[in-house]
């Protein structure tokens, strides 16, 4: 339990120190938003500095206790190449499993796929998910791989990026 103070003493340090030079400097400030909100921010680098700074950034699950009650692996019928990455012929009214756990970076609307969710894996790929309906997660939560992520009818889509490049989806279908 100490070792959890703290790495939330350190990272409330770091905070305050980032916020304090902030303050004092605009060139600082400009320079902080245009990386945070003007480029697409990698969280598994993120992920990575505080592994190797602070230690394991899962402290939580030490802490709570949570079991699962949705643990599925993805299934579907048939498979096809769709726009950049592949359409899945899916059971009506699917409840669609995420494939590997990361953090929720997108959910709306994206032309060709519907509502998506796009999912930014612990290994920096972006998985995209498409026509989800009933979403079960909200921007920015950390899910875990096999928990439940929305629901889909008739089609599921999937697309596979990292740094902006389109991935060849066989890699990462099965």
């Amino acid at each position: 339990m100490t070792t959890f103070f703290t790495k939330l003493l350190i990272t409330i340090i770091i905070t305050l120190i980032i916020l304090i030079i902030m303050k004092s400097s605009s060139s600082f400030k400009n320079e902080f938003y245009k990386r945070v909100y003007g480029t697409n921010i990698s969280f598994t680098n993120i992920k990575k500095l505080y592994n190797k700074y602070i230690g394991d950034a899962d402290i939580l699950d030490s802490v709570i206790k949570t079991e699962k009650v949705f643990n599925e692996k993805l299934s579907y019928n048939s498979s096809e190449k769709y726009l950049d990455g592949v359409k899945l012929d899916i059971d009506s009214n699917y409840l669609v499993p995420v494939k590997e756990s990361g953090i929720v970076v997108f959910i709306g609307e994206k032309e060709g796929y519907n509502n998506t969710v796009i999912i930014q894996r612990i290994d920096g790929i972006d998985e995209w998910y498409g026509n989800i309906e009933n979403v079960n997660v909200k921007l920015y939560d950390y899910v875990k791989k096999g928990t439940l992520l929305g629901e889909a009818s008739d089609s599921l889509y999937l697309v596979y990026k990292k740094d902006g490049n389109i991935l060849e989806f066989e890699e990462y279908l099965n």
